[in-house]
């Protein structure tokens, strides 16, 4: 089948999750010897993955952490604090287990998945996966970042990458990323997707400081402006202001929601990917928890438009899946609580007696 073809088969195939098994997972929880409501979000976080999974009876999830890499032509504008050829230099801290994902994902006991969907000069190293569609987008300021076929073909290397993971077991997706250049490019595709200006969306990334975000600021308004006649077609947007692991990201989205797999999803790169997954397929984000809550200021404008409420908020600003690995943890202590957790029937106690 033609990368198109899959991503539409894909896209029809995403369910909203189940009325049905959320009110059964509500009332379970309810039922649970504590007052009503006193775990706060972890109980939200329980019955919403219990919703979309169809069944209350939640195993133990086996996750795995999925880094999508690429470079962004953007990057020749001056928009980062670090030069691009650290985006090959990170894909061997990600293979040789240095980097932070590396060692939280150790500590969750997750499986580190990391592709590269268009570095420009990528290292061998062993275990990273070659998904590469082109070495780095073109710079949007001057053009479309990439083409629309190309763009699709990267949304049918997650989408895949989605479905492998699946069938070999896992059932739990945390997404993160690694480019050079690509909080600009996920505060173009945000303002586009959010009908925003640029200054909402432009936060400090790797560290800028206020003559550079200003700079920053300046960069996305032109881009804005260049591909302001397809601000309303979603896939167009991703090739016109994109970036390659981005788009991937999306289609990770896209096929651990086909599959009812969640996804928590990490900060303000991987929030844009769940952007353009939620505008192609909007039940897509009943698959969706948020991992943390990134100072990027874009980032809650995302969160806000998606309808998710972040489990952590630590001020990471790292990306590269951080948060998404730790949140693990926290989503294997809420199901934990959903299916193991004592109720009042359980204890021989009425639901009426009191609980501290």
């Amino acid at each position: 089948m033609t990368d198109l073809t899959v991503l539409m088969s894909t896209i029809e195939a995403i369910r909203p999750a189940s009325d049905q098994t959320r009110r059964e997972a509500t009332a379970a929880m309810a039922d649970k010897v504590k007052p009503l409501g006193s775990l706060g979000l972890l109980e939200e976080v329980a019955i919403r993955i219990a919703a979309l999974r169809g069944r209350v009876d939640l195993p133990d999830p086996t996750p795995a952490v999925v880094v999508c890499a690429a470079d962004h032509g953007i990057a020749r504008e001056g928009v980062s604090a670090f030069p691009q050829a650290v985006t090959g230099l990170m894909l061997t801290a990600f293979g040789t287990g240095g980097a932070a994902v590396a060692v939280l994902s150790r500590a969750a006991g997750a499986r580190l998945v990391v592709a590269d969907l268009g570095v420009i000069d990528p290292p061998v190293v062993p275990g990273v996966l070659d998904l590469s569609i082109r070495p780095g987008t073109a710079n949007s300021v001057d053009g479309p970042a990439m083409t629309p076929a190309e763009a699709t073909a990267a949304l049918r290397q997650g989408i895949d990458l989605a479905h492998e993971l699946v069938d070999d077991g896992v059932d739990l997706i945390a997404l993160g990323e690694m480019g050079i250049g690509n909080t600009t490019t996920a505060s173009a595709l945000t303002a586009a997707l959010l009908g925003l200006d640029a200054a909402a969306t432009c936060g400090r990334g790797t560290g800028l400081d206020d003559e550079q975000v200003a700079h920053k600021v300046s960069v996305v308004d032109q881009v804005l402006a260049r591909h302001a006649s397809v601000s309303d077609d979603p896939l167009a947007v991703l090739a016109a202001m994109g970036g390659l692991e981005v788009a991937a990201l999306a289609g990770v989205v896209l096929g651990a929601a086909e599959r009812k797999v969640p996804v928590l999803v990490d900060g303000f790169i991987t929030g844009a990917a769940a952007l353009v997954a939620a505008r192609l397929a909007p039940a897509c984000t009943d698959a969706m928890v948020a991992a943390h809550l990134s100072p990027e200021p874009g980032h809650a404008l995302q969160l806000a438009a998606l309808g998710l409420r972040p489990l952590l908020d630590l001020q990471m600003r790292l990306g590269e899946g951080s948060g998404a690995a730790l949140a693990i943890n926290v989503v294997r202590s809420s199901i934990a609580v959903l299916t193991e957790m004592a109720t009042f029937a359980s204890l021989g106690l009425d639901q009426t007696s009191p609980v501290t």
